[in-house]
C-alpha cells in the first residue's frame, strides 16, 4: 500500500510543475506587457500623453512689457507708462481649500500653510482688512477681481504666497503728464494698448516691446504645486522715443497761436521753431491741440498736426524761390529794376498787386519787399516753364518731408506741360500750387543754412531700457543753391524788414529776415469760389548766422485780410526761441538794399 501511494504521488508532481511554468510564464508576460507600456508611455511616450498630461496642469500669466516713454529733447517725459496688476481670484478654488503647502523662504522645503494664514498675509501685502480679504475670496465665482492698479513689488509678494485660487493679471496704463502739450505729435492710444495717432502709432513697434510670462504647475485640485514647473520668462520693455522738441517752447508756441487764431476767428492757426544748422523741429504748434488724456475732447479734425498735413496755396511766401531761381540762374540781381504799373498783362493775363499804386521803378528786392505780384511776374518771365517747375521741385515743393508723423501731405506741384495760360505765372507768386507749412519752413532753411537743404527731424533718438542711446541718423543735406546765392536772398529777406513792409518783424537787438504771403482758401465743399484766406509769415534770425526759422499760419481769418498781420506773433515765438537758446544778439550792421530804383 504504501508504495503505491508513493508512485501516486510522484505521479503529479510533473503537472504541478507545468502548472506553476504556466503561471509563471503568463506573469512573465503580463509584467512584459506592462513594462513596455510603462515604457512606451513614461520613456518614450509616444502619444505624447506625459506630455498632454503635464500641459493641461500648466497655468500661463502673462507679464505685460513696459511701454517706452516719449520725451523731449532734455529728457522731460511726454508719454509714459505703469504697469500695475489686478489680483484675480477663482472662489471655487479657494472657498474649498483649508489648508494648502508651499516651499519655505529657503526654498528647501514644503511647509503646511492654513488658508486663514494665507488670507492674513494677502490682507498684509495689499494694505486691506482681512475680512474685506475673505469676503472677496469666498464664493463660487470662478473669476473675480480682489485688487486693482497693485504695484510691481506687491505682485511679486503676493505671487510668492502661492494661495490657491489667486493669480495676477498685468495691465498697462499710459499718462501723459503735459497734457495737450505735443498732444497731436505725440498722438494716444487705442484701447489703451496700440498706438492710434502720431509717434504712439507710427513708433508703436519701437515702444511697446514684448511680453514675459510666468509659467507653474497646478493640481487636479486647481491648486499649485509647490514643486511642480515654475518658469518666468520677463518681459522685453519697449525703447524710449527722444523728439527734438523743447516743450517749454512748445508750450509757448501753442498759446501764442491759440492767442492769435482766436483773437481773429480763424479756424485753425499753426507754429513751426525750426534749428537751422541741424534740422531738428524745436516746436510744431497747432491750435486745438488734444490732451491725449482724453483726445476725444476735440473734434477728430483737430488730433492730427497740421503744420505736416494740411496743403494750401501758400501765396506770397514762394516769392523768395523765385528769387533765388532768378539770382542762382544768372537771370537777375537784387538791385536790377523793373519798371511797374499798377497792372501787367502778358499772353492775356493780367496781374495786380495787393496795393494800389502808380507807375515805379522798383528793385528785385523792393518787389519782394512789398509783396508785388507784378513784379514778381514781370521778373519771373526771364525763367523757362521748365526752370520754374525744376526750381519749385528743388526747393522741396511736392516732396513729403519724413519726421515720422503719419498722414504727412506731399501738396500739388503740377507738372509744367499741364500748366495752362494763368497758371505758369501764378505759381511764381505761389498760387496754383499747394504745400504745407513744414515745406515752406524746410525750402526757407536752406536759405538760412547758405544753400544747403537739411531734412526736418523730430525723432532724435531710441533709447533702450539699459540707457543706451541710438541716434537716428539725418537724411543726406543737399545743395539748393550757392553760398552765394543764399546770401543775396538773405539780404533780401531782410531788407524786407529794414526797408519793406514787414517791419512788424523786427526784434530789438536781432537782425532778422522775413517774407509774408496771403493766399485765397478754396472752400472746403468742393464748390468753385473761395471761403477766406490763408495768411502766413516766415522768418529767419539772427541774420549774421541764422540760428531759427518760425513759421505762422492762420487759415480764414475774420476781418479784411489786409488788416491782418502775424508780425507781433512771429516776433514773440522767434524772441522766445533765441531766449531759450541762449543765442547771443546781432552785432553786425543790418542789410538795407533799396527798394526803389535811384
Amino acid at each position: 500500500m504504501a508504495q503505491r501511494s508513493g508512485k501516486a504521488v510522484n505521479s503529479k508532481v510533473p503537472n504541478a510543475t507545468r502548472r506553476l511554468r504556466l503561471g509563471l510564464g503568463i506573469m512573465l508576460t503580463l509584467l512584459l506587457v506592462v513594462g513596455g507600456k510603462l515604457f512606451l508611455v513614461q520613456g518614450l511616450d509616444v502619444g505624447g500623453m506625459a506630455e498632454a498630461a503635464l500641459n493641461s496642469r500648466m497655468k500661463q500669466t502673462v507679464l505685460p512689457a513696459e511701454r517706452g516713454s516719449i520725451l523731449d529733447s532734455r529728457g522731460t517725459v511726454l508719454a509714459n507708462s505703469v504697469i500695475r496688476y489686478n489680483v484675480v481670484v477663482d472662489q471655487r478654488v479657494n472657498t474649498k481649500t483649508e489648508n494648502f503647502k508651499r516651499l519655505d523662504d529657503a526654498k528647501e522645503k514644503l511647509v503646511d500653510v492654513s488658508r486663514e494664514q494665507g488670507l492674513t498675509e494677502l490682507a498684509a501685502a495689499l494694505g486691506m482688512e482681512k475680512d474685506a480679504i475673505r469676503e472677496a475670496v469666498t464664493g463660487q465665482q470662478p473669476y473675480y477681481i480682489v485688487a486693482k492698479d497693485v504695484k510691481p513689488d506687491v505682485e511679486d509678494r503676493i505671487s510668492q504666497l502661492q494661495i490657491p485660487g489667486i493669480v495676477t493679471e498685468g495691465v498697462s496704463k499710459r499718462v501723459y503728464p503735459n497734457g495737450s502739450v505735443a498732444g497731436g505729435i505725440i498722438g494716444f492710444l487705442q484701447d489703451g494698448t496700440t498706438g492710434q495717432a502720431g509717434i504712439e502709432q507710427t513708433q508703436d513697434e519701437v515702444l511697446k516691446g514684448s511680453d514675459g510670462k510666468r509659467l507653474f504647475e497646478i493640481g487636479a485640485d486647481g491648486l499649485r504645486i509647490p514643486v511642480g514647473v515654475d518658469e518666468l520668462t520677463p518681459p522685453q520693455d519697449g525703447k524710449d522715443v527722444k523728439l527734438t522738441l523743447n516743450s517749454d517752447l512748445q508750450y509757448f508756441a501753442q498759446q501764442a497761436i491759440q492767442s492769435q487764431s482766436d483773437k481773429l476767428g480763424a479756424e485753425w492757426g499753426v507754429i513751426i521753431v525750426m534749428d537751422v544748422k541741424t534740422g531738428n523741429l524745436v516746436a510744431m504748434a497747432d491750435t486745438n491741440s488734444p490732451d491725449p488724456n482724453d483726445p476725444g475732447r476735440v473734434a477728430a479734425k483737430d488730433r492730427g498736426v497740421r503744420a505736416v498735413t494740411a496743403a494750401y496755396e501758400p501765396g506770397s511766401v514762394e516769392k523768395m524761390m523765385t528769387a533765388a531761381a532768378l539770382i542762382e540762374e544768372g537771370k537777375a540781381k537784387p538791385l536790377d529794376t523793373f519798371t511797374l504799373g499798377p497792372t501787367y498783362t502778358v499772353d492775356g493775363q493780367t496781374f495786380s498787386d495787393s496795393f494800389a499804386h502808380g507807375t515805379e521803378e522798383r528793385t528785385l528786392a523792393g518787389i519782394l519787399g512789398y509783396s508785388m505780384n507784378t513784379g514778381t511776374v514781370m521778373a519771373g518771365q526771364r525763367l523757362s516753364k521748365e526752370q520754374r517747375y525744376d526750381w519749385l521741385k528743388k526747393f522741396g515743393v511736392g516732396e513729403a518731408p519724413d519726421i515720422g508723423l503719419p498722414a504727412t501731405a506731399s501738396g500739388i506741384l503740377t507738372p509744367w506741360e499741364q500748366w495752362d495760360g494763368r497758371q505758369e505765372y501764378t505759381v511764381l507768386f505761389g498760387q496754383g500750387v499747394s504745400q504745407s507749412t513744414l515745406q515752406t519752413v524746410r525750402a526757407f532753411q536752406s536759405i538760412a543754412n547758405n544753400g544747403v537743404m537739411l531734412q526736418p527731424r523730430l525723432i532724435d533718438s531710441y533709447v533702450s531700457a539699459d540707457g543706451t542711446e541710438e541716434k537716428v541718423p539725418a537724411a543726406e543735406p543737399r545743395r539748393v543753391v550757392s553760398e552765394d546765392t543764399a546770401q543775396q536772398v538773405q539780404d533780401i529777406l531782410e531788407s524786407a524788414v529794414t526797408e519793406g513792409q514787414i517791419k512788424d518783424a523786427g526784434i530789438d537787438g536781432y537782425r532778422v529776415g522775413a517774407k509774408t504771403g496771403t493766399s485765397e482758401s478754396p472752400c472746403d465743399d468742393g464748390k468753385s469760389g473761395f471761403c477766406g484766406y490763408t495768411a502766413s509769415m516766415v522768418g529767419m534770425a539772427p541774420m549774421d548766422d541764422p540760428r531759427f526759422i518760425v513759421e505762422v499760419v492762420l487759415q480764414r481769418p475774420k476781418g479784411s485780410i489786409y488788416g491782418i498781420t502775424n508780425g507781433p506773433v512771429f516776433r514773440s515765438v522767434m524772441s522766445q526761441a533765441l531766449r531759450t537758446y541762449n543765442v547771443q544778439p546781432s552785432t553786425g550792421e543790418p542789410a538795407r538794399l533799396p527798394q526803389f530804383a535811384k
